[in-house]
């Protein structure tokens, strides 16, 4: 019998959110308009009443909280080598140098009692990132920024609606960046916001995501900083809108799938098949991501094969980012991080979306047990 295909991530638009797009297309006013304000606003709201400006891409916001924290040619940021690689590349493209530090086994965030060592007089800033979705220790990794004057741009692309004790990532800290790609847990196809400290700094993110113009009066209009073309459109507004109202819910069914998850796979998997599952946080993470880490016996890419051959989607995230030729270049090499190289060879991403069923997340983890079965049985 054929079974249909199930896809590692798939998001969940409703009929509502819908009909808030096909508004927006019969008014005519598509690109950043009164649909971004709103979004805007309600996002605001979110944060506990920071202010909030939205964007084309998670990657734009990182950029320009680069630029609105000073940084550029000549400085340092510390991040981790696992993560999609716009994390380092933003830091490149505003003239400064990634400095990456290894990762927690455990948590696969980035390591906190290796970042000081990390630190020199060039240093500027950290720029954390929460794989899955899962924070690491918020008030350690701050003390840290505060006791060497850095400032914390949060790469939160895959922790909307993840909290640290009890309060929303977001609202608090420094400059937190998050995505709303397709697969994040609330999307707008691709766009992403910047949550801010002052309504100066939110000013200047206006200039910088569309080519640093100011408009004044009816026709005033100046520019005073090079800015891009990052600005949301109205119809993806209009999806986050719709998208923003169902959180709370899509995030309580990921966590019920988690659990089941941890239930199916059962205590002694981990020890059985010499598998790393994630943390088993369900008080922090929103889980976004629901990844193991293969035993080094197995070829990842035989684990994927096998998956596909039983229709069943998995991902990569991620290959570590100092192994890129790009970042060889730069003088990176292989052993300089070995955690995040045993991570990145052999991590993978199962299914987890919020309109999978327990019956779904049973099948992965029967096709998991048989094909780790009978990898093992081949050695």
């Amino acid at each position: 019998m054929t079974v249909p295909y199930l896809p590692f991530a798939k998001p969940a638009i409703d009929e509502a959110t819908i009909a808030g797009v096909v508004e927006v297309l019969r008014n005519g006013w598509l690109t950043g308009g009164p649909k971004v304000r709103q979004f805007e606003e309600k996002l605001s709201d979110y944060f506990g009443g920071r202010p909030v400006r939205t964007f084309n891409s998670g990657t734009g916001t990182m950029e320009i909280a680069l630029r609105i924290a000073g940084i550029g040619a000549g400085d340092e940021v510390v991040t981790t080598p696992i993560s999609w690689v716009a994390t380092a590349n933003v830091i490149l493209t505003v003239g400064a140098t990634p400095v990456f530090v290894d990762i927690d086994l455990a948590t696969r965030n980035i390591d906190l009692g290796l970042i000081e060592a990390a630190i020199t007089p060039r240093t500027r800033a950290i720029m954390p990132v929460f794989l899955a979705g899962l924070p690491m220790d918020m008030d350690k990794l701050y003390a840290i920024a505060k006791r060497h004057q850095l400032r914390v741009i949060e790469d939160a692309a895959q922790a909307f609606g993840s909290s640290w004790k009890r309060n929303p990532l977001g609202s608090f800290g420094d400059l937190v960046s998050f995505s709303f790609q397709a697969n994040k847990n609330i999307t707008t196809g691709e766009g992403g916001c910047l949550v801010l400290n002052t309504a100066e700094e939110a000013f200047l993110a206006e200039q910088y995501r569309l080519q640093g113009v100011i408009r004044s009066g009816f026709d005033g209009m100046e520019v005073n900083v090079l800015g891009g073309k990052f600005n949301m459109s109205d119809i993806a507004a209009a999806i986050g809108i719709g998208q923003l109202a169902q959180l709370e819910a899509l995030n309580r069914t990921r966590l019920a799938l988690a659990r089941h998850y941890f239930s199916v796979f059962g205590e002694h998997f981990e020890a059985q098949y010499d598998v790393r599952l994630p943390p088993a946080n369900f008080t922090d993470s929103n889980w976004h991501m629901f990844q193991i880490v293969l035993p080094e016996t197995i070829r990842r890419t035989d684990f994927i094969a096998a998956m596909k051959e039983r229709e069943i989607g998995v991902g990569v995230h991620y290959p570590p980012i100092h192994l890129f030729a790009l970042y060889r270049r730069l003088g990176f090499r292989e052993g300089m991080f070995p955690v995040a190289e045993r991570i990145g060879r052999q991590i993978v991403t199962l299914p987890l979306f919020s309109t999978m069923t327990e019956q779904d997340i049973d099948r992965v983890v029967d096709a998991v047990k048989s094909i780790l079965d009978d990898k093992m049985r081949l050695k």
